[in-house]
């Protein structure tokens, strides 16, 4: 009897109290007597009661969300940047020994990076150059995390807020633009249909008779659409007695 109460107390004190369910997508840390030991896997793993504990780390990609920041661009335009950052821990001891809390470190080190970076392009190469904006800002930030651990896979600047009247010069830019291309795409219509006129009167002023065709096609166009009776003047009846002529003397 003393040996199984022996066991129990070993069971209950000793083995049970040391159990550690360590998740899949965790690295477990064994620290003993504040020193780091070694690393556990995921799944159940047992440490040495009251002298190791396991501190878990999360190896998952975690999504930081980057608070509006009030920033003076480089043509000296204040806008309002909000932003999200996508990191992830890959060394477990790194993350743990040399930064005390890593999340709020990349929280504080980002907002920073955005306004030092986004503050040295114009308002301009801000709208239109996201792509860049976010990689210089994804590089300077992995500069600041390599040494905690921690790997920035992306940083995408999510919304740009512009002050009011700002908002209004750019839409008035945008109009006057606009009428800019239609006049020009107008004129360029006016030339084109001056250069097609100015070759059909050369060909009109060759033959004469072309003119008074076209009239007569114009006129059967009409009546095709309604009912109509066409009156033709005297002009048009010796315009006929030529198209006839012309035709006798094109089958010559």
């Amino acid at each position: 009897m003393p040996i199984l109460w022996l066991i129990l107390l070993v069971i209950i004190f000793i083995i049970l109290p040391g159990l550690r369910i360590v998740q899949q997508y965790e690295k477990g840390v064994v620290f003993r007597f504040g020193k780091i030991v070694g690393l556990k896997d995921p799944g159940l793993v047992w440490v040495i009661p009251y002298i190791e504990w396991v501190k878990k780390v999360d190896l998952r990609t975690i999504t930081l969300p980057i608070p509006p920041q009030r920033i003076i661009t480089k043509d000296n335009v204040s806008v309002d940047i909000s932003a999200v950052a996508y990191y992830k821990i890959i060394d477990s001891v790194k993350s743990i020994v040399a930064i005390e809390n890593v999340m709020s470190a990349i929280n504080q080190i980002a907002q920073t990076t955005v306004r030092n970076i986004v503050g040295r392009f114009q308002l301009d190469e801000v709208l239109s150059e996201r792509d860049i904006i976010n990689g210089e800002i994804r590089k300077v930030l992995d500069t600041h995390t390599e040494p905690w651990g921690v790997v920035v896979s992306v940083v995408e600047i999510k919304d740009i807020e512009l002050p009011e009247n700002m908002q209004r010069a750019m839409a008035r830019q945008a109009e006057a633009e606009r009428e800019k291309r239609a006049k020009i795409i107008a004129a360029e219509g006016e030339l084109l249909a001056s250069q097609k006129l100015s070759e059909a009167a050369d060909i009109i002023a060759q033959h004469p008779i072309a003119l008074q065709l076209r009239n007569l096609q114009t006129m059967s166009e009409i009546a095709i659409e309604k009912n109509s009776t066409i009156i033709f003047p005297a002009q048009f009846m010796s315009t006929v007695t030529d198209i006839k002529n012309f035709m006798a003397n094109e089958r010559k």
